[in-house]
This record gives structure tokens, sequence and C-alpha cells, in this order.
């Protein structure tokens, strides 16, 4: 199987084969043989399955996948953010109307239709999570990291944001008050990335380019 249709099939394939063994174990008092632990094997069954119904075609599953990784993604985003960042006019409008505004760039649909930005300033750190399972703006950031999906991030985000940044590398100030936005399937987050100092001769192309997907989660600064 191609390693990136795995990737993308694997958060689906480890839920369904962990809530199908948990099923077995509270349904059955007999034995039973126990869902493979190695998540490949799970997502290669899944997948064999799907297929073998016709609920999916491999040539439209890797297609997917493309777009999102090559078409799609954090470029998009970045695009965005640089915008805000040389268009005051379009900044207002992107604070108070994310969805419509990032479509004027032509970005939007699946998994981006209800958006909300919220900005970084010198006083405020903004963080993006989903603490019920991986709602993440796709149209803007592509395919959601493995990290932003785990349990550990999706808990200490809340609890702990503080000492979840400083893994990342990123230590604010004491002063700095760090907000954390909660998406949904519902409504998702970006985070507007304070702009750096020294950028002021960038073009919005060369600003793009330096923003990165973390900055628009909020685990990290663009660096100029």
């Amino acid at each position: 199987m191609d390693a990136s249709r795995r990737t993308f099939l694997m958060a689906a394939g480890g839920t369904a084969a962990n809530e199908l063994g948990q099923a077995q174990q509270h349904d059955h008092d007999h034995d039973h043989q126990d869902v493979p632990s190695d998540p490949t094997l799970r997502v290669k069954a899944l997948e064999s399955l799907l297929v073998e119904k016709g609920l999916v075609d491999p040539a439209a599953l890797d297609a997917l996948i493309d777009t999102y990784q090559h078409k799609v993604g954090p470029r998009n985003g970045a695009q965005v953010i640089a915008k805000a960042w040389v268009d005051p006019a379009y900044k207002k409008r992107l604070l108070a109307d994310a969805t419509n505004t990032i479509a004027e760039l032509g970005y939007g649909g699946r998994q981006g239709e209800h958006m909300v930005v919220v900005e970084n300033t010198p006083t405020v750190h903004n963080l993006v999570v989903c603490t019920l399972c991986s709602c993440y703006p796709w149209s803007v950031l592509g395919l959601p990291p493995v990290w932003y999906k785990s349990a550990p991030y999706r808990s200490r985000a809340v609890i702990d944001p503080r000492g979840v940044l400083h893994e990342f590398g990123l230590d604010l100030s004491p002063d700095v008050e760090v907000r954390v936005w909660d998406s949904t399937a519902e409504l998702r987050y970006l985070v507007l990335p304070e702009r750096p100092a020294g950028t002021e001769n960038l073009s919005e192309e060369q600003l793009a380019a330096l923003v990165t997907r973390d900055a628009m989660v909020g685990v990290g600064k663009v660096k100029a």
C-alpha cells in the first residue's frame, strides 16, 4: 500500500479497529481473536474491505491525498496570512468573517466551511486544538499532522498549554495571555501569527514563504 494512503487511513483504521475490539470485549464472554495491534495491518485490512465492497476507489483516494498534500494545504493558509499582513482591509474582513474572506482567494469547501481566524499580538498568543477528535481546516492547512491528532496533545493543550508550547520550542513571556481554541466539526480555527520584524520590504509572496503550518496552529511563531 502507498505510504501516503496508509497515513491518510491510519486514524480511521486505528479507530475502527479499537472500537471493534472494545465492542467484542464488552459484548462477548467467550474467547475471541484480538484485533491486531499493528496499525498498518488494521489499515490494510480496512482498505481491502472497503475496496472489496466497492465503497472506496484506490485511485480516487490517491487523488484526494495528492490534492491535500500538494495542491492545497499549508501554502494556502500561508497566502491568506501574507495577504492579511500587507492588506489592512483584507485583514479586517478576515477577522470579521473568515470563511468568506478566505474564499476570496479561492479556498474553502470540505473541512473549511465555517472558519474563524484569531490574531496573535504582543500580549495574546492563540493555540488551536480539537479535544474530541482531529477537526482541522483542510482547505487552508492540508492534512492534520500526527501530533495534532494524538491524545496527549488534545488533552494537554487545554490543561497545560504553556507546557505544550515549550515542548515545541516556544517559550512565551509570563505576561502573554495564552488562549486555547477548540475546533469542532462545525467550527474550525486558524491563527493569524504576528508578522516578524525586519520583513517590511518583503513581497507578499516572500512573506507567504515564511509562514509555517505550526505558526497557523499556534505551536510556533513565524521567523524572518
